[in-house]
Formats: structure tokens, sequence, C-alpha cells
């Protein structure tokens, strides 16, 4: 304790924030021995506004933590709508990812995750705000309320860029796009249904076309998440009324889906996806602070849960090379999808070419199973076949008209 009555703590690893990216780290790290604090500024079971879709990636992180899914709805596949198409198909199976996602309400996901993280001997503090400590341009642990807590590293996995993210220096890159998405729950009777359905022509209440798409996502609990996101890419963005949206949306899924009324007020977040920083000396930021989300679907659950192991994994292995090892190799395993992801954001932001190209995502059966599989974050830099072929001649088309399509982006 120091002379102003505040404690004075020390450990391996302190992480902020206990979202399924913390919990990961957590749960790594302290199964290979760290001392591990997580500082959880929610109470315990609090909820976190999301889409609930677990992927078949996500499925495969959750089943590498050994997390059982037995509270969590499987689902088989996606079934994705453009205009007059439909196409619904099961998710593939491969040495890399199970054939099957899952729908699991995150007041419940996190409450599991965190739970594995206390099992495996992390101290988690809920109901606690923390910030970085810093030394220069070194972070040494954080403080809280109650003192400081000096750690070896510090993870950052507080979602959307917030005051922490500032602190780093790790806030969203201004010209790159984000998205806002909305979400609720309604009764129906098809909540048991083994597809999740995206709605890939998505319109505004004035018939204005989005980039985005709309979801109704089985719960399996009687209920189905419903909701819908835009990127910031479109035309008139800044003017978006997402409870409008949402209500357009939910009109043209009302009888298919029979849906009651809504369980409880909808509620909107911001997705994030790309960020100035991810790591520095004593610090790494993971999930959703790192800029992990996927600009097409606008998921990232999976990749927090990647990206907390991995962090957990190299600091066990190598403490003094762990962040610089950990931007190389997240780099390496996701920036050049994610980079394609956010060009081709900028694509659709024009509505033209959102119109005729969403329609050819669903139009052939080829291509629809590489939107499938783009869907599912099932590509990166390394998938074989042809999803992954097409993802590198994308990034290198895309980079050619990368600064044509930013000079003609509709104005937000």
């Amino acid at each position: 304790m120091d002379t102003t009555g505040n404690t004075t703590e020390s450990c391996d690893i302190a992480v902020i924030g206990g979202g399924p990216a913390g919990a990961a780290t957590a749960i790594r790290a302290a199964r290979a021995g760290a001392k591990v604090i997580v500082f959880e500024k929610g109470p315990y079971g609090r909820d976190k506004v999301c889409g609930d879709g677990l992927t078949p990636r996500a499925v495969a992180a959750l089943n590498e933590l050994e997390i059982p899914l037995t509270d969590a709805h499987r689902i088989q596949g996606l079934r994705m709508i453009a205009g007059s198409t439909r196409r619904e198909l099961d998710w593939p199976s491969s040495a890399r990812f199970p054939g099957h996602g899952a729908v699991w309400p995150r007041r419940r996901l996190d409450a599991a995750l965190i739970d594995a993280a206390t099992e495996a001997g992390a101290d988690v503090r809920y109901e606690v705000e923390a910030e970085p400590v810093m030394d220069g341009d070194r972070v040494i642990g954080v403080s809280h309320g109650g003192g400081t807590v000096r750690a070896d590293l510090t993870v950052a996995a507080t979602g959307a860029p917030g005051k922490v993210a500032r602190m780093l220096g790790a806030n969203r890159m201004e010209d790159e796009p984000f998205g806002l998405a909305i979400r609720t729950y309604a009764t129906s009777p098809r909540h048991a249904d083994a597809h999740l359905e995206a709605c890939l022509t998505l319109t505004d209440e004035h018939g204005t076309a989005v980039p985005g798409y709309g979801w109704m996502f089985p719960a399996g609990d009687g209920t189905v998440n419903i909701g819908c996101g835009a990127l910031s890419t479109m035309k008139g963005f800044k003017k978006l009324n997402l409870n409008n949206l949402l209500e357009s949306y939910r009109h043209l899924v009302q009888d298919e889906w029979d849906l009651g009324e809504f369980e409880e007020r909808p509620r909107a977040w911001r997705l994030p996806m790309s960020t100035q920083k991810r790591h520095g000396p004593g610090w790494a930021a993971v999930g959703d602070a790192a800029g992990l989300v996927n600009p097409m679907n606008g998921e990232g659950i999976d990749y927090g849960l990647e990206s907390g192991m991995l962090i957990a994994d190299l600091f066990a292995a190598d403490p003094a090379s762990a962040t610089e090892r950990y931007d190389i190799e997240v780099g390496e395993r996701f920036d050049a999808f994610l980079r394609t992801g956010r060009r081709f954001s900028f694509l659709i932001g024009h509505p033209w070419i959102l119109r005729s190209g969403l329609r050819l995502a669903v139009g052939t059966q080829a291509i629809a199973d590489i939107t499938l599989q783009v869907m599912g974050n099932l590509v990166d830099s390394d998938t074989p076949g042809a999803a992954g072929t097409v993802l590198r001649v994308a990034d290198r088309t895309l980079a050619a008209a990368d600064p044509v399509l930013r000079k003609t982006r509709a104005a937000a």
C-alpha cells in the first residue's frame, strides 16, 4: 500500500475487458501458469449488444478453449437473400473448422467464458474500470479505483475504441470505414431454425439501398435475434436512422417469421474495422479493440477469441518479444482479408455497384459458395481453393482501384 492508501499489486498479465477476447486471453494464459487479473467494468452476467451468431471459426476457437456449447443453438448454415434470389447453404466442413456454427446470446456466452477464466485461476474483478499506466512510452500495468497493478503485459480487450484506445494511440483510422448495427429479440415459431438468414439487399424507409444486411438469427430459446447493420461508406450515412432501418427490415420479414413484439428496446452499437496501433511496449490490443472485425459481415467474436489465445501463447513462449510477434502474426493471418473487406466497403458504397454486386454474390452456386465462406469468416491469408484465390485477386485489384474508390466515395 502506498502513502495515499491505495494498494499496489503485481501480476504477469492485466486484461482490461472481460468479453470474449479478454476472457480467451485470461483462460489461455492462466492455464499456462501465468498470474492474470481481469478488470471488467460491468457486473457479472452483463449483456453485450451483439448479433449472437457464432461462425464455424468461432466454434473451432471455443472447442480449442474447451468451452462446451451445450447451451448454444446449433446452426447448420446460412440462408442468403438478394432481392428475389435465395440460397440456403450449409457451412462447409474442413480440417480447420467444423461444419456448423451456433447462436449463443452474449449474456450466456460471455458468462461461460469468464467462468472458464476463473476456473483456470484468473482473478476476475467486476464493476472495476481500469486504465493503462504509462512509464514513458511503455505500459507498465493498470490503475483502477482501488490502486495500481503492475503487469509485464497489459491486454486491451475493450471493444470499440474509447478512452483506453485513446490513451494507447489505438484509435480507429479516420479514413477507413466502420459500421453501425442495431438488434433486438422477438418471439417466433421458427426460433429453432437450423440456418441463419441474411438479407443482403437492405433498404431504408425511403427505399435507398444500404451497404450492409439484415439478419434473423434463431436462438433456439423461443426467440430470434433480429437486427441490421450498415457501413459508413453509404451516401447519407450520418442521417441514417437505425431504428427506422430495423422497422423497415422487420416489415420485410414479419409474416414469414411470424414475429411477436420486440422483447426489449432495440440497441445499437459501433463496429470498429481498423486501428492505428494494435501493440506497443508492454501492451497489445485484441478483438474489436484491435480492429479485428470483418467489414463484410460485422463479425468479430471468432477473431477476438483467436487473437486473445495468440497473445497469451506468445507471452508464455517469450514475454519479451510477445507484443511484436503478436502484431506480425495477426498481420499475416488477417490483414489482407480485412484490408480487402474495407476496400470492398468503398466499392459497395456506390448504389449501382451495390445493387448489381450483391445480386451477383448469390446469383450462381460457385460465387454463392465463396460468399458463404466470406460471411462465415472462413477466409484468411492462407485459405486454399477458390475462395483464397478470389481473395488474393480481389486484394490486388482493389488495391489498384483504392485511390479512385476513396476519391469518389459517397458523401456520408
